[in-house]
């Protein structure tokens, strides 16, 4: 189970706190009931963090402003309400956000797919981008915040998220617009030292080369699929988790965070 996602780390750590659990209960106990009742505890404290997330990051937006993400963060991919899409929702609802752009995120789309939908269900406007458009949308002044979610952050503040995160932190930099983290406590493996060490997801060509079961590439064609891509922590203005906002990420500025 571990292994089915080798780039993020909160699937380890969720799994690695339910075996220690188990591992501390009498032989003759029943593990399943406890085990359920742990779970639904990560799950709550999950809810609870994204909330508190929610309302840090928006209160680093200034009234009105534009914002992009990338992927999906939301209450789809989290316990609930959401982590980047927290701050989004925290901040429409008190008028820091006035605009949402949301990229499609290729190949799965789950830009398009899943965070559209999510503000629709939510009345929160939204404007669908191709990936490509991000850095021609940063041009025109149309956004002032990027924020992302993360599937894992190394002890010095580099981030590895979902594949054109990185491209997109680089566009940000150059067109003067702030860049977000969005991520829990548990998202961040103090025992990996940079993004260098983080493992990297590969999937299949086909997901590239297919779209619908149809092919789309030329027979002869080959493609490289990585799902996901490390954005170092100079590019990064600022991580938010539940226990406190790192502004221009360091290793120290992380440890003592993670130490509160």
């Amino acid at each position: 189970l571990k292994a089915a996602r080798p780039t993020a780390v909160n699937l380890a750590w969720a799994v690695d706190k339910l075996a220690a659990i188990a591992a501390d209960l009498n032989p003759e106990t029943d593990p399943e009931p406890v085990l359920l009742e742990a779970a639904k505890q990560i799950h709550a404290d999950d809810i609870d963090a994204n909330h508190k997330m929610g309302q840090l990051g928006a209160g680093l937006i200034a009234p009105g402003s534009g914002v992009l993400t990338h992927c999906n963060t939301g209450a789809l991919a989290t316990g609930g309400y959401g982590t980047a899409l927290g701050v989004i929702r925290a901040g429409y609802a008190s008028g820091a956000i006035k605009e949402v752009y949301a990229d499609e995120t290729r190949p799965w789309l789950q830009g398009a797919r899943l965070t559209a939908w999510e503000l629709v269900q939510e009345k929160i406007p939204v404007t669908l981008i191709a990936d490509g458009a991000a850095a021609f949308l940063m041009k025109q002044g149309k956004v002032q915040w990027v924020i992302v979610g993360s599937d894992r952050i190394a002890a010095n503040g580099d981030v590895a998220n979902k594949i054109g995160t990185y491209s997109t932190a680089v566009a940000a930099r150059h067109h003067g617009v702030r860049f977000m983290v969005v991520a829990p406590t548990s998202t961040v493996d103090m025992g990996t030292a940079t993004g260098a060490d983080i493992p990297i997801e590969t999937r299949g060509q086909e997901e590239l080369l297919a779209f619908g079961g149809r092919r789309i590439a030329p027979e002869g064609a080959s493609a490289w699929n990585p799902v996901f891509d490390v954005t170092p922590a100079e590019l990064v203005d600022a991580i938010v988790t539940e226990r406190g906002v790192v502004e221009h990420p360091t290793a120290a500025k992380m440890a003592a965070m993670m130490t509160k």
